[in-house]
């Protein structure tokens, strides 16, 4: 059985999802725990870690209350303001709360590929290492060099890039891609998200075997001990199935992995990563 690090729910009628429009197909509808139980039993999945989806404070906690009705809901990523000064209060008030699994800013839809640079957003990070509750980053090439004077800064931090910081797989850019990941894996304490993969391709003509230089490399790179499998759905179904967002990340990996090390990519890792175990014991839930 399977967990899924990465997937989303969200309720149009809540207002707070800005970047969905109704020009966007599919994905403008609402998705819900109802729509995702059928596809994750049929695909051996036990579980899943439910990721923000809006930068406000309210979907966290509506987030949090589908956590609590769901027990295969491992965990949410949710969203606090890292530049407010009152963050760290905040933060103290959500950790009473069950089911905080991690924070996600979302860097990629601000104007400043710096933002996460800002003293007093560095001073809030800080907080997160008292926690050890672990970054989501939901970055892409423009962001690196950022990151990487982050951890530099603040090397106890613990983050996770998500979707492989978002090569442009249809064009088949690659070189500069791979130089990057290798810069960020040598911070022990990035883990990578096989995510949100098929979104970066030709939604119209992506063959699996378009993937296959991009997983292989993050492999190599972060090596099997530290990578997540994440669906990224329902935000897949915009260029594939459930189905075939599994089926990309199975069908490109190295064929010299262990049985193991297959198994932590696609749940062992999550379980360390976002200490699911520890949570829900912390929280009077069973152990998964």
């Amino acid at each position: 059985m399977m967990i899924d690090a990465h997937q989303h729910f969200w309720r149009i009628d809540r207002g707070d999802y800005s970047w969905l429009t109704n020009d966007m197909g599919v994905l403008y509808r609402d998705y819900l725990p109802d729509d995702l139980s059928p596809l994750i039993h049929k695909n051996d999945i036990s579980g899943t870690v439910l990721v923000q989806a809006a930068p406000t404070y309210e979907e966290t906690i509506f987030l949090l209350s589908l956590y609590e009705r769901h027990d295969w809901i491992y965990g949410v990523v949710g969203w606090l303001d890292l530049s407010a000064p009152s963050f760290p209060e905040q933060l103290d008030s959500l950790m009473k709360r069950p089911g905080i699994v991690g924070l996600r800013p979302m860097l990629q839809d601000l104007e400043d590929s710096a933002w996460i640079l800002q003293e007093h957003v560095v001073e809030n990070l800080k907080q997160l290492i008292r926690y050890d509750l672990p970054l989501d980053l939901l970055i892409n090439h423009k962001h690196i060099s950022s990151v990487l004077t982050l951890m530099k800064t603040l090397p106890d931090l613990k983050a996770v890039i998500d979707h492989m910081a978002k090569p442009n797989i249809s064009a088949g850019e690659l070189n500069k891609w791979q130089e990057e990941m290798n810069a960020l894996s040598q911070f022990p304490n990035i883990w990578c998200k096989l995510s949100g993969l098929l979104t970066q391709a030709d939604p119209a003509m992506w063959k699996v075997d378009d993937f296959t230089p991009y997983i292989q490399h993050i492999v190599l790179a972060f090596g099997p001990d530290r990578l997540l499998f994440g669906s990224d759905w329902p935000v897949c179904l915009s260029a594939g199935s459930y189905e075939e967002a599994v089926a990309v990340i199975k069908g490109n990996l190295p064929e010299t992995l262990t049985l193991a090390e297959v198994d932590g990519i696609f749940s062992g890792n999550a379980k360390a990563f976002y200490k699911l175990n520890e949570r829900r014991e912390e929280n009077g839930q069973v152990s998964l």
